[in-house]
């Protein structure tokens, strides 16, 4: 038996008690909004319409006898921002978030009786599914898994939101990716110029333009680095002028050891 100390949705402390590994997370008292999310603009729209579109098709839903859910694939390299949106969407959507840790469990009942203890409306985070075959232990599949949440999701009135991540997609078991499952495939990728503006707001302050980042722009079309790794990069120095420069440095070094490969 696992116990589980949670977090609400309202910030105040309760506990759980599970089979299975399962972590409430509390994601409302930080400021990771959408907007600040060094992502091209473009794929925020379409991720904040696509949630929006989840929230107001209830009666569609419940007409068609299907449970009022919604899946999404985070997929892209490490340090992309994955967890960085799933804080965003849980922020915007004010949903409980469960990070479900395949490793814990035993067999489906364990699940179930993990589920049960979850709010009506959650987001529920499996990691690094391209880690688990379709048949991945000798006590249950990840799809009878996924059609057990299917079914009680679908008696209970839940409206539950589920985020697979990935670092490797092409690794991911193609009986997982079929539409039902994962309705939304979002790619976080590398760092690139439009998206750096935002890392340059959130970090240093910089609100319009700046001399140097026409420079950045053009050294991050070359190179391929994280918004994780910019990020650390950008709060080396609390001076604006002395952090760009700095980063300009690092971006150059990685573009001259690129070239040496």
């Amino acid at each position: 038996m696992v116990f589980i100390v949670a977090w609400s949705e309202e910030g105040k402390l309760g506990s759980y008690s599970s089979f299975v590994a399962l972590l409430l997370v509390s994601l409302y008292c930080y400021h990771n909004l959408i907007d600040t999310l060094a992502m091209d603009f473009q794929q925020k729209h379409a991720i904040v319409d696509d949630l929006d579109r989840f929230l107001r098709r209830k009666k569609m839903y419940k007409k068609d006898g299907k449970p009022w859910k919604r899946g999404y694939l985070l997929y892209g390299p490490q340090g992309t921002g994955k967890y960085s949106l799933v804080v965003a969407m849980a922020n915007y959507l004010k949903f409980d978030v469960y990070d479900l840790e395949l490793g814990s469990l035993c067999s489906n009942s364990d699940l179930m009786c993990a589920l049960r203890d979850m709010s009506n409306h959650s987001i529920v985070v499996i990691e690094d599914i391209d880690c688990y075959k379709e048949v991945n232990t000798k006590r249950f599949t990840l799809s009878g898994l996924l059609n057990n949440m299917d079914d009680l999701w679908s008696s209970g009135g839940y409206k539950q939101i589920i985020i697979f991540t990935s670092n490797h997609r092409e690794r991911i078991d193609p009986a997982l990716l079929c539409l039902g499952r994962k309705d939304m495939h979002i790619h976080l990728s590398f760092l690139k110029g439009n998206a750096f503006r935002i890392l340059a707001s959130n970090y240093l302050g910089i609100e319009g333009h700046h001399p140097l980042f026409e420079q950045i722009k053009g050294l991050l079309e070359k190179v391929e680095v994280t918004p994780a790794v910019v990020a650390e990069q950008l709060m080396s120095n609390e001076d604006p002028d002395v952090a760009l420069e700095a980063l300009v440095k690092f971006l150059k070094e990685m573009d001259k050891e690129k070239a040496c490969i």
